[in-house]
């Protein structure tokens, strides 16, 4: 049972309590319904009895039973409200130190491969504009964006790909995959866990390979997979990011725009 589920059944018990207990002390002390309130807060309170009491032996009942119930139920509805905001907190910080592994991997390695795919990538027309992303798209803009991903088939010309000049690039960046893939916080995060192990993946196999220059059709297409499995993390990954970044680091976002692979006019400088 999770945290939300609990907070939400011990609200609806504290609900039941307050109603009924307003109910039975309007009945068996003969109050009006606004007395019968502010006596069933007092009761679960535990604050005291100052200028009312129970006078009648079933309301005298009555209050022992809310003050067992009340307060257990209250306890309740404090101590889950308080563990719900507390692992919302830690969530929160554990998804800032996550989307810092990946604004480091994108610096280094990430946006150079999104750009590499995109050359080889027949259709990449039909991405181009649409990943213009902008200082001021709003959410509405990142969903139409990623329902485009959805759909849309990331294929490569494998034929054009300089495979030589990729390893080297990967075998590079060998050490930065290795650290992230280490990190403790990485399996907080699937999908980004999914496209270091298919970049790590993709380096060892150009590793094995000792002529790169002259491969089979059957291993290029083998290879083309797995630039394929790359590309479409990549581009997914890296919108979840620009829009993490628009959310909570604005001017991490800013940089990020300009200098976006899908940026035809991409420059550091602002004009």
């Amino acid at each position: 049972m999770d945290t939300k589920f609990r907070l939400k059944f011990y609200l609806i018990i504290f609900l039941i309590i307050i109603i009924f207990g307003t109910l039975a002390f309007s009945f068996v002390e003969n109050m009006t319904l606004v007395e019968a309130v502010y006596f069933n807060i007092v009761t679960i309170a535990t604050v005291g009895y100052g200028d009312i009491h129970p006078v009648t032996p079933a309301g005298r009942v009555l209050a022992i039973v809310l003050i067992i119930l009340g307060v257990g139920t209250f306890l309740g509805v404090v101590a889950n409200a308080t563990e719900m905001m507390l692992n919302r907190r830690e969530k929160q910080a554990t998804s800032n130190k996550i989307f810092m592994l990946i604004g480091i991997f994108y610096s280094e390695a990430g946006n150079q491969l999104m750009k590499v795919f995109s050359r080889y990538d027949p259709d990449v027309r039909q991405l181009v504009g649409r990943l213009n992303i902008k200082g001021n798209w709003s959410q509405k803009e990142f969903s139409v964006v990623r329902q485009l991903l959805k759909g849309y088939a990331f294929s490569i010309n494998i034929q054009k790909v300089g495979l030589i000049q990729l390893s080297d690039f990967l075998q590079k960046n060998r050490s930065l995959m290795v650290r992230l893939i280490e990190h403790p916080t990485l399996l907080e995060h699937e999908t980004f866990a999914d496209l270091l192990r298919a970049v790590f993946h993709l380096t060892e196999e150009l590793n094995y390979r000792e002529n790169l220059a002259n491969l089979p059709e059957h291993d290029r297409a083998h290879l083309c997979g797995d630039m394929q499995r790359i590309y479409k993390l990549l581009v997914t990954q890296w919108v979840d990011y620009m829009t993490h970044l628009k959310d909570f680091y604005p001017y991490l976002f800013s940089l990020e725009v300009r200098m976006s692979p899908y940026n035809p006019k991409a420059s550091a400088i602002i004009k």
